[in-house]
C-alpha cells in the first residue's frame, strides 16, 4: 500500500481507516510545512506587537487573564500537558488512537494551529513506527477532548505508555527501540495538541466504518431470513420505492433485490401470505433509515476531518488570528445520536423477525425452528439473550449530548459529549453484530426446514447460506448454542461474507 501524503484537506474516511486499521504509512506534503511556517510567523509577529493570544502568551481556561512570558513557554507547555491528563479508563483501541493521530495531524497541516514542524513530525513518526499512545476513553465532554488526548502529548515527550508491537510498554522504551527522540514542546505546541476533537471524531469514524459493513450484512441475512419465511417481496419493487423517493430506502431496496436475484420468492407460491409483518415487509426501509442517518454523519465528519478546531484560529490570508468556537462538535454528536437511534430501530426489527420465525402460525414450520425429529429445543431460550441485548440498546440510544455542566469558572458552559455519544454508538454496533449473527442462525435453520418443499435460494443468499453452514451446522442434538452464537458473531465481525458476495459482482 502506497504512502498517503496528508496536506490538510485530502483526508477521506477510507484513507483514515487504511491508516488506522491497516497500517498505511503517512507523509506530510511539502506545501504544508510552508503553511505551518507562515502561521507561526503570524502568531509570533502579533504576539511581539502586544496582541493577547489565548494559549500562547496568555493562560488557558479561567487563567486566560494570566500573561505568559516568552521565556516561560517551555515550562508552560509541560504544565499544560501534565495538568490536563485527566482521563479515566477504559482505554481506546489502537485503531481508534491511530485514527486520532491521523485526524489531528491532518488538521494541523491546514496552517491554522501554530504547530511546530517537530510536533507534526512526531505525529507522523508515531504512526509510521507503530507507537500508539494509551488514551483513556472517558473524561472528555467533547468541547475539545482536552482531558484525554493530552495523554497523547504525554507520550510525545517520552512519558506515559504506548502500545508497541502488541505490548503495552513505557513510551521511552518504545521510542528508543524505534530510534525516536522525545519531542521538545515549543511555541504553542501543548495547546495545539489538546485543542482538538480528534478522540470523538476518531470514534465516530470507526463507528461509521463498522455500520457500513454491518448494514450490508444485515440486509443479506434479512433476505435469507425472508426466504426462510416464504415471504411476499412485492414491497421491494423498484417502482414502489421510487414512488416514495427516500434515498436510503431506495438504496437498500435495490440491494435486497440484488441479493434475491433468482430466488423462489419471485415465483408464485400457494402458501405465501398476502402481506407480511412490517419487520419483514419493511425490513429494508429500516436499514434505509440507518443509511440516511449514516450519510449525514459521513458528510459532517468529512468536513471536520479537514477543518481546524483551534482557538484562536490563524487566518493565513488575513495575516491575523481570531478567537472562535470551531472546536464545537454538537452537529456531529447529534448526528451520531440520530444514527444510534436508527440502529435502535434496526435492533428491535431484527428481534421481532426472530420472534416471528419461532412462531409456527407465521412460518408454517416447527416451533422455535426446532429439528423435526425433536432432537433439539430450537431457538427458544436464545430469545432471552436477544431481548437483553435489545434492552441494552434501548438504554444506549438515550441522548447524552445535552448533559453538561458549566466549567472553567463558567466560561465553558456548553458541551457535546461527543466521545461518550460515540462510545455508546460503538457498543450498539457490537450488540447488533450479535443480533445479526443470531438472525443468521435462525434464517439458515428455517431454510433447512423448508428444503423439502423444493425451494431454491437467490444468487447471493445461497452464498450467505453456504458460508453460514460452513461455520455452523444445522441445529441438531448435542450442539452448544453459546459456541454457535459466538462463531456466528465472529463471522459477522469478519469480512468473509462481504468478500464472498463481492466475488459475484
Amino acid at each position: 500500500m502506497d504512502t498517503f501524503v496528508l496536506n490538510g484537506s485530502n483526508l477521506t474516511l477510507e484513507a483514515l481507516f487504511e491508516i488506522a486499521a491497516e497500517g498505511r504509512k503517512v507523509e506530510i506534503a511539502p506545501e504544508a510545512y510552508q503553511r505551518l511556517a507562515h502561521g507561526r510567523e503570524i502568531m509570533s509577529r502579533l504576539s511581539q506587537g502586544g496582541k493577547a493570544i489565548y494559549g500562547f502568551n496568555r493562560g488557558v481556561g479561567w487563567n486566560k487573564d494570566q500573561e505568559i512570558d516568552e521565556n516561560f513557554f517551555a515550562t508552560q507547555n509541560q504544565m499544560i500537558i501534565r495538568s490536563h491528563c485527566q482521563g479515566t479508563r477504559v482505554y481506546n483501541s489502537d485503531v481508534e488512537v491511530r485514527a486520532m493521530m491521523a485526524i489531528r495531524l491532518n488538521q494541523m497541516l491546514i496552517g491554522a494551529s501554530c504547530a511546530s514542524d517537530g510536533l507534526v513530525n512526531i505525529y507522523r513518526d508515531f504512526l509510521n513506527h507503530g507507537l500508539t499512545p494509551r488514551i483513556p476513553q472517558k473524561g472528555s465532554v467533547g468541547e475539545a477532548d482536552i482531558t484525554t488526548i493530552s495523554h497523547m502529548g504525554l507520550a510525545f515527550i517520552g512519558e506515559g505508555e504506548v502500545s508497541h508491537k502488541g505490548q503495552v510498554v513505557p513510551t521511552a522504551q518504545a521510542m528508543e527501540a524505534e530510534g525516536l527522540k522525545p519531542h521538545v514542546l515549543e511555541l504553542k505546541d501543548a495547546h495545539t495538541i489538546i485543542l482538538s476533537n480528534c478522540q470523538g471524531e476518531a470514534m465516530a469514524a470507526v463507528m461509521v466504518h463498522e455500520v457500513e459493513d454491518l448494514l450490508k450484512q444485515s440486509d443479506l441475512i434479512f433476505c435469507l431470513d425472508y426466504e426462510g419465511l416464504n415471504g411476499n417481496i412485492e414491497a421491494m419493487r423498484e417502482d414502489v420505492n421510487a414512488l416514495r423517493g427516500l434515498p436510503g430506502q431506495v438504496e437498500c431496496a435495490a440491494r435486497c433485490r440484488k441479493f434475491l436475484e433468482g430466488s423462489y420468492l419471485h415465483e408464485e407460491h400457494p402458501d405465501r401470505a398476502l402481506q407480511d409483518p412490517l419487520s419483514f415487509r419493511g425490513g429494508f426501509t429500516v436499514t434505509g433509515t440507518v443509511t440516511d442517518a449514516l450519510n449525514f454523519v459521513k458528510r459532517i465528519l468529512s468536513i471536520q476531518l479537514n477543518s481546524p478546531s483551534d482557538n484562536p484560529c490563524i487566518m493565513l490570508d488575513k495575516e491575523n488570528l481570531f478567537v472562535d468556537s470551531n472546536f464545537e462538535t454538537t452537529t456531529l454528536a447529534v448526528g451520531v445520536e440520530m444514527l444510534s437511534i436508527a440502529l435502535g430501530h434496526l435492533s428491535r426489527t431484527i428481534n421481532y423477525r426472530m420472534i416471528k420465525m419461532g412462531t409456527p402460525d407465521f412460518t408454517g414450520l416447527t416451533r422455535f425452528l426446532a429439528p423435526r425429529d425433536g432432537s433439539a429445543h430450537g431457538f427458544s431460550t436464545i430469545q432471552n439473550t436477544y431481548s437483553a441485548l435489545d434492552a441494552e440498546n434501548r438504554s444506549l440510544i438515550n441522548p447524552s449530548s445535552v448533559d453538561f455542566y458549566h466549567m472553567q469558572g463558567g466560561i465553558e458552559d456548553h458541551a457535546s459529549n461527543l466521545p461518550l455519544v460515540a462510545s455508546k454508538g460503538l457498543q450498539i454496533v457490537d450488540n447488533l453484530k450479535y443480533l445479526v449473527a443470531m438472525e443468521a442462525l435462525n434464517a439458515a435453520q428455517a431454510v433447512d426446514l423448508r428444503k423439502d418443499t423444493g425451494i431454491h435460494l437467490g444468487k447471493f443468499t445461497q452464498v450467505a447460506y453456504d458460508v453460514i453452514r460452513a461455520h455452523v451446522p444445522t441445529l441438531s442434538k448435542g450442539q452448544n448454542m453459546f459456541e454457535n452464537v459466538r462463531t456466528a458473531y465472529d463471522l459477522i465481525g469478519s469480512d468473509e461474507l462481504l468478500e464472498k458476495i463481492a466475488d459475484l459482482d
